[in-house]
């Protein structure tokens, strides 16, 4: 099916629902049963079925359904966060002694856990770049259990060669697993791409409305079961109320990424003819140095990306930023709303960006494009005037 139909019908079935057309809100945490037999037998099969409330509801597994069909998985599982589900990947398959190569480009909350908590219990990551695309060969030990991607990376934006690593990482038997939370299962499937897992944070696009927090880990067959055990061992199960808010954002999740994309582009486009501006870093724009990459492996850009600046100092950058009127100062995206946020990635790398101006992470939501142009417009005055002019450096 198309990712329209399924992201309208997949996870749904009226005859199981008294003709409901919405699977409906389970809150349960005891699962009560009628025999002994039927407690065991339960028991036997609780990782695929209700049994206790933390392995999941039936509003779980019917999101659970929709999501792998959406990003071409054999199962998902769901938990309380986007984090949540990058431990829950990144601890099925990891123990003590193992070595883990994870992108330079992750997720902030990713890399402190791979260096801050797993170190602590003997499992060492090395933090490659981005851009090393087969050359990651080099780099994998006989300890090495994993090798985690995130595309495009987070703050810089860097594309990664997807099925150069899964070649690459299969070679050595290990699992590939990639954090496809920025273009969602609707522009992006990493699966197909040679892929072993993927994740979303499903609080991002598939949420849509920044009113829930969910994360969902969509694997091949053969590695569902270790995924889903590691999960059962955290103990965060995601809350039915928000796994129902995820599973109805959903249903409108292609209309809405095609919106941002349009939007999104139409906002960098202007953005990078601007002479405050030393660069836009968005893959779907011509000239970015993902593009040829997005093209070959994605069919569409969500709209988050990043803009450096031309040098000044952080009271432009506070005066571009505070009196903005459409683009809210919060963290997350994939809402309706757009967002701008100051950015350092500096702390955040292993090595150094280029480029000496300050920058800025940008979320283009749902509003007119027009619209959003003009409140930056603004914003790029107050930039110019708290600097000292258009010519002036930091």
């Amino acid at each position: 099916m198309n990712d329209d139909t399924l992201a309208a019908t997949a996870g749904r079935d009226p005859a199981r629902q008294s003709g409901a057309v919405n699977p409906p809100v389970v809150r349960a945490s005891t699962i009560a049963f009628p025999t002994v037999a039927a407690l065991e037998a339960a028991e036997a099969r609780k990782l695929d079925a209700p049994y206790y409330g933390r392995n999941g509801t039936p509003t779980a597994f019917a999101f659970e359904e929709a999501a792998a069909a959406l990003e071409g998985g054999y199962r998902a599982v769901t938990l309380a966060s986007g984090k949540a589900a990058v431990l829950a990947a990144l601890t099925a398959f990891v123990e003590s002694g193992s070595h883990m190569l994870v992108t330079d480009s992750a997720y902030g909350p990713t890399r402190a856990y791979c260096s801050g908590f797993l170190e602590r219990f003997g499992v060492e990551t090395t933090f490659y770049d981005p851009c090393v695309g087969a050359g990651i060969a080099a780099l994998i030990r006989p300890e090495t259990q994993l090798v985690f991607a995130e595309s495009p990376g987070s703050l810089t934006f860097e594309v990664q060669d997807i099925p150069a690593l899964a070649a690459a990482a299969h070679a050595a038997g290990c699992p590939l697993i990639v954090d496809n939370s920025w273009a969602s299962p609707v522009f992006c499937k990493p699966l197909a791409l040679g892929a072993d897992v993927s994740i979303q944070a499903a609080t991002k696009y598939i949420g849509g409305h920044s009113d829930l927090m969910l994360g969902a880990v969509s694997t091949t067959r053969g590695l569902h079961e270790r995924v889903r055990k590691a999960a059962f061992a955290l103990g965060a199960p995601a809350g039915p109320d928000d796994i129902y808010l995820a599973h109805r954002g959903m249903r409108t999740l292609p209309v809405r990424m095609r919106r941002h994309m349009e939007s999104g582009l139409a906002v960098a486009r202007w953005l990078r003819a601007r002479p405050q501006v030393a660069r836009v870093l968005y893959p779907a724009l011509e000239g970015d140095p993902g593009h040829a990459l997005w093209r070959r492996d994605f069919s569409g850009a969500g709209g988050l990306f990043g803009v450096e600046l031309a040098p000044g100092p952080k009271r432009a950058v506070a005066a571009l930023l505070d009196g903005l009127e459409l683009f809210a100062m919060g963290f997350s995206w994939g809402g309706y709303e757009s967002l701008a946020i100051p950015v350092d990635p500096a702390p955040l790398r292993s090595a150094p960006r280029a480029g000496a101006g300050p920058m800025l992470r940008l979320h283009v939501g749902l509003e007119d494009p027009g619209d959003l142009i003009a409140d930056l417009a603004a914003g790029l005055e107050r930039y110019d005037a708290a600097r000292g002019g258009p010519e002036a450096a930091a």
